[in-house]
Parts: structure tokens; sequence; C-alpha cells
């Protein structure tokens, strides 16, 4: 709007032509009611599409940014300066963020300064080469002499021109995370968040929107991801003139930051996607995106090793004579690498205690970690350790010495969860002293995998370490201080394989990906509840980021008694490995692991690199599918799944997407088919018995939780 120099947002959709002149985009009706400049009745806010709204200034939706000014107000004017471009994308210390070299991306800065201070913005958007992605981050800098308070400052603002939509986004709990949920879009406002302190198992920092006609394979989708790990706010505002108000960033409440003078605030980075073929086309997008922008290059492409995990085999109760009996077994079956999960240190037999004490338990390792490690080594497997470095108990030396270091008020109630409390990983003593005694660790053992865990939330958020009126910054300042332990690991051992973990899924998001290319998806294995948590989880991010083990039944989470084939079938699309005592199994169930591994092995590269489809929804099916095809459409793989048996099922068939319409492709070795065919007629999952009418009475009935593989080759 040139007669107040705030900047406007004409478009965002599908590419359009270039043009010398975009003003016919502009929409300006007399608006009589509330207009900032006297006499001029077209310089209301109000009904007008902004790039950093602010509340005040006739604009009555709620803001992208606030900002507390030392007499006590919040009205803010941020004018049009100036810009400035650059190819490929700069780094921001601190914070993880998609990378692009210069042939790879240009950077568009956009300068605004604030009317009533010295309080400037750079609003920064980056547009990729080869994807529709655009990302989007906010620097606001105090230029002057006198101390400001940011309250609110969103990562991206975007106001999209129609209120005929639905959004769709990923919630949960503990064991049950990235459900998918659509509605339609109503008058108001619409939000997720996490007041948690972790991006949580709650909400998940992704929206996006489409119109009701979208489908999976059809259709426009906007799709909008915070790289950040802690709270957040995912905002939409429907306003009474049909425009839809996205915001995307920190989570306003509770949330305050000092502007000292000279001092500047970078926000996190938002990433916004654009597809115009549905859903699938959409999470493709973030898929290959994140892929390749964002996981360590070190490890975007590198087959991952399949691990044993002795959690659910051992919990605390183990020694070396055991865990070496486990690693024995896992070897003879094919496994790569043992991991080595909560109990091994201080004197941890259960939950209760010695968080913090990260030195070897010698009663139930006599012989020490080193020893331990180089005899995994020597049954041909890679050795991995469980940490959970943000945590304390009570009654460790770390607690004795520094009781301090918790976070909560400590005049007031602190509560506990798990029976342990957060340590204060706003201070940089407090991450020094957890990596230094990583570190010793590291230096002392042959270890090539990290598990690093987070089991509960920060309630009481109050650092004993931050004045007054600074306890809004803690909440930020611990997930800066939890990006720099990791930040010091992947320095200091770039070959070391990190998997983030959070209780499972209570961290899952953009930002931990920068550093560990693989996150714990949900500490709940059971086969059935893991399709709608992969399937959810698959809207954004790619399978070999999704830790999917197979696990013992009855199921440790739901009781649930699975096969071990369809828990293998479910696992497979994901990092795979196991969560269970492999000396426990039977002949036959060795013998069907070491296939599975042998299998998961041979499809690998497909899984990682491949393009993944969803074909069949566990939120609105009895039946489950999806499929992953490869980058020449040369292979595929499909994966079918039916939770409950049928008594008299109809003919079904299951049409398959991503294949070349003109190759044939043969399936399970057997039949051929061309890719037009399996597209439009689909796999047929019921057989043909003509002439052979007894064979029906004698088949093999799939039962409840059924699965089914399908390899697909081209000739």
């Amino acid at each position: 709007m040139e007669a107040t120099k705030t900047l406007e947002h004409l478009y965002y959709g599908k590419a359009i032509r270039h043009r010398e002149d975009f003003s016919y985009l502009i929409e300006r009706e007399v608006r009589p009611a509330n207009n900032q400049l006297e006499g001029n009745l077209t310089t209301s806010l109000e009904h007008i599409k902004q790039e950093l709204p602010v509340f005040g200034t006739t604009d009555f939706r709620y803001p992208a940014l606030e900002v507390a000014y030392p007499a006590g107000d919040s009205l803010s004017q941020f004018e049009y300066q100036g810009y400035d471009t650059y190819t490929g994308k700069r780094s921001v210390p601190g914070l993880p963020t998609t990378f692009a070299n210069d042939s790879q991306a240009e950077t568009l800065v956009v300068y605004l300064k604030d009317r009533y201070s010295e309080l400037e913005l750079s609003l920064f958007y980056t547009i990729f080469t080869d994807y529709p992605v655009i990302t989007r981050r906010t620097v606001i800098k105090n230029s002057g002499t006198e101390n400001f308070f940011l309250k609110q400052l969103a990562s991206l603002n975007l106001d999209l021109p129609t209120d005929q939509l639905e959004w769709l986004h990923l919630n949960g709990a503990w064991a049950r995370e990235t459900q998918l949920e659509r509605d339609a879009l109503i008058k108001g406002v619409q939000a997720i968040s996490s007041t948690r302190g972790a991006s949580s198992h709650v909400h998940n920092p992704f929206l996006a929107l489409c119109p009701e006609t979208t489908t999976e394979s059809s259709g426009e989708a906007f799709g909008f991801s915070l790289i950040y790990s802690g709270n957040f706010r995912g905002q939409i505002e429907v306003d009474s003139y049909g425009i839809s108000r996205v915001q995307l960033g920190i989570n306003p409440y509770q949330f305050s930051w000092q502007l000292a003078p000279a001092s500047q605030f970078d926000t996190p980075e938002a990433v916004m996607v654009y597809s115009e073929t549905g859903l699938n086309g959409m999470s493709q997008v973030f898929h290959d995106f994140y892929q390749q922008q964002l996981v360590n290059p070190r490890w975007a492409n590198q087959q991952r090793p399949v691990l044993l995990n002795n959690w659910e085999a051992t919990y605390f109760d183990f020694d070396e004579e055991k865990l070496l009996a486990i690693a024995t077994e896992a070897a003879d079956l094919g496994v790569d690498l043992f991991v080595l999960d909560d109990g091994w240190f201080g004197k941890r037999d259960d939950d209760s205690s010695s968080l913090g004490d990260w030195f070897v338990d010698q009663a139930k390792l006599p012989n020490g970690l080193p020893s331990l490690a180089r005899k995994i080594h020597e049954k041909g497997l890679l050795f991995g350790l469980w940490f959970e470095p943000e945590m304390i108990s009570k009654g460790t030396k770390l607690y004795e010495e520094h009781p301090d270091w918790l976070i909560g008020q400590p005049t007031k109630q602190i509560s506990h969860g798990r029976n342990q409390f957060v340590l204060d990983f706003s201070r940089k003593a407090v991450v020094d002293q957890i990596f230094a005694q990583m570190q010793a660790i590291l230096e002392t053992s042959q270890i090539d995998y990290l598990k690093l865990d987070m089991n509960r939330y920060i309630s009481e958020a109050f650092s004993t370490d931050l004045p007054a009126n600074r306890q809004g910054e803690l909440s930020h300042r611990y997930i800066l201080g939890v990006y720099d332990l990791y930040d010091r690991l992947v320095t200091n051992y770039p070959d070391l394989l990190i998997e983030s973990c959070a209780g499972g899924g209570g961290r899952f998001d953009p930002a931990l990906l920068y550093y560990a290319p693989q996150a714990w998806t949900s500490d709940d294995t059971d086969a059935v509840e893991r399709l709608k948590i992969q399937y959810g989880a698959s809207m954004v991010y790619p399978l070999a980021t999704m830790g999917s083990h197979v696990s013992a039944v009855p199921n440790h989470q739901v009781a649930r008694m699975t096969s071990l084939k369809m828990r293998g079938d479910v696992a497979l699309f994901g990092t795979f490995g196991y969560e269970l005592d492999p000396t426990q199994l039977t002949a036959t169930e060795k013998a069907q692991v070491r296939e599975q591994i042998r299998q998961f092995k041979d499809v690998q590269p497909l899984i990682q690199q491949g393009t993944f489809y969803r074909l069949l929804s566990p939120f609105e099916s009895n039946e489950v599918a999806w499929m992953v095809v490869s980058q020449d459409q040369k292979t595929a793989l499909v994966g079918y799944y039916q939770v409950l048996a049928k008594p008299n099922p109809p003919y079904e068939r299951l049409k398959l997407q991503g294949l070349n319409p003109t190759y044939c492709y043969q399936i399970n070795q057997q039949e051929k088919r061309y890719g037009d065919d399996l597209a439009q007629i689909g796999l047929i999952l019921g057989g043909n018995y003509i002439g052979r009418e007894n064979d029906y009475w004698s088949r093999e009935m799939p039962g409840d939780f059924a699965s089914k593989l399908f390899y697909l080759r081209a000739d």
C-alpha cells in the first residue's frame, strides 16, 4: 500500500507469467471505517492482504508481530525501505535451516523500518530452482538506544484470498502420534500449538490447506512446515471478508524477548510447499526437499544399518552376558547394529534415578563400555548407545552439585514426569557439562550410533539464571541449547549416526532432522497402530527419517497379537529394525527374520530414494495401502494391509500410481501387467477359481491383521 508504505501481499500459488507491472492484482475498495490517513478512504488495512501485519493500525485481525515499547504501548508501523537479492541462501547461527548453493536457490530480503523507533525488520524469502518451495524467516533488529520487548514474531504470514478451503494437521498423544485430521475452515480462528517446551506428541508443526475437492492424487494443496522443536503455533484466521490468514512460528503464549540496543532476534525458518497434484504431490515435495536440502549430506543418501534395540527385550534387567547373547543372535540374523538402550549408567535399575550421571554401571557392565563395544564389534556389529541428556534425577552427583540447574521456580512446586526433572539447557554451563560427560564416553568407546531421548515436557518454565523480566525467553533459549548440544556432537563426531527421540514422536520435527537424519516415530510399535502413525507422518516426513521396528507380541503398548509378517511389512517402509529378544524366537521365526532383513536390504535404496504414494487411508478405511516407486519408474513396492477380516468380501482392486504407463511390470516374479493397466484397473486382490473350485475351500484365509507386499519390476 503506497500511501502507508505497508508491504502488501498480492498472490501466492501456481507460477504465473512474469509481467513488468502487477498492479492489476491490487484491490482497493472505499472503506469508510478506520482509515489510517485522514481524507483517504482507501487506507484501511482491515481488508488488505499483508506480508507482516501488526495490530491496531486499522487491522483488527491477529498480527504477525507485536513489540512492547518503553512507553507501554504496542503500536508499530513498519514501512517499506527497499530490498536486496542474492544467490543461494545463508545459514542462521544457532538455528537449523535448509541449505542451498548458488545454483539451487535465490533469496530475496525485504527491509522494513518502524516509523516510531529504530527497530528494523528483514523478511527473508528463498525460492528454490528444483522445488515448488519458498522458505521464509524474519529478523528484527534494534538499532536504537532503548530496550524493547518482542512479544510475538511469526516466521511467516500468508493472507490467502479465499475461505473455501479445508485444513489438515497432525494431532495425537504419546503412542498415537501424527493422527491425520481434515476439516473445513470456519469463520474465526483455528490453531494448532504447543506450550510444552517441545513441538510435542499433541500437534506436529505442520498444517496444510486445500480445496474440498483435493484428493491424494489431484487438486491444489498448500503445505506449511516449521523448522523448530519448541513451543510453536500454527494459526488460520478466516475473516468476514473471506480471507484466510495463515501464520506459523514461535508460540507467543508466555513468550517475551528483550531487544536490547544493537541486538537482533531471528525466527525459525518456515517452509511453504505448493502442489497442483494433490496431497501426495505436496508430500513428495516435502520428502525430497527435506532429504536433500535439510538432512545432513553425510546421511541424506546413505543406507542406514538395520538395528536391534534391547529395550523391549530386557528393559532395565540386563548384564553383559545377556546383552552379548542377544547381540550374538542378532548378528546371526543379519542385523547390522546393536543398540544398548536405557539402564547402562549410574545405578539405573528403574526410571527413578541416575539421569545426569553419565558413567557406566559397574554392577551391570563390570568390564565397562569400551570392553562391551569391542566385543559387539568383534561379532561384526556396529554399537549404539542411548542417552537422555536433557534430564536429571534427584539423588545424582550432578543434582547434589547443581540443584539450581533444574527448570522450575525453587520456592514453588516443581512437577516431575517419569520421576525426572528437566535440566536448564538455556544455560551454557549445563550444555558444557552434559557434553563433557558424553564426550568422555564417546572418546573411550567405539560408538557408531546415538539414540538421544527426551521423555518429559517442561511444566514450570522458570530459570534461576534469568532476571524476572526475561523469563519469557526461557523456552526458546532452552531449544537453542538443545541445538547447541546436537551441533557439538555432529561437529566433533561427523560419522556418528544420531536418532532423535522424545518418548517416541514428541519432538519429531524438521529441526532435529537437520542434526539427526532419523527419528523414533512412536513408542507404539504395534503394526496396526503404526499404519496410522506412519501414514500421518508421511504427510511431511520422508520414509528414511521414520524409525520403524518389529517388536514382540503381545505388543507392549496395546497387547495386540499380529503376525511377524505384518509387523515386518509395516516396518519395512521406514528405517527398519527390531525391538525384541532374538534369543526367544523359534527357528521358524528366525528364518522369517533373516528373510525380512534380506528383503529390506534389497529394497532399501527404493525406500530411501523412491517416490512415496499413499493409496488407501487408515483414517477412512479398513484397508490401508501405500507404495514407493523408483526415480526411473522401473521398480516399485506396494504395501497392502487389512485390519479386520470381512465375511463374504466384494471383489476389490487397488489402483496404483506413479508407474510408467508404457512399461510392462512383472509382479512378484509372476504375472505381467502394464503401467497404464495397473493405474486404471489396478491390482486384482481376489483370485480366479474357474476350474478349481475345490481350491477355494482349502485356501489360506488372511484373517485379521493381514498384509501383502507386491514387488514390481519393469522388463
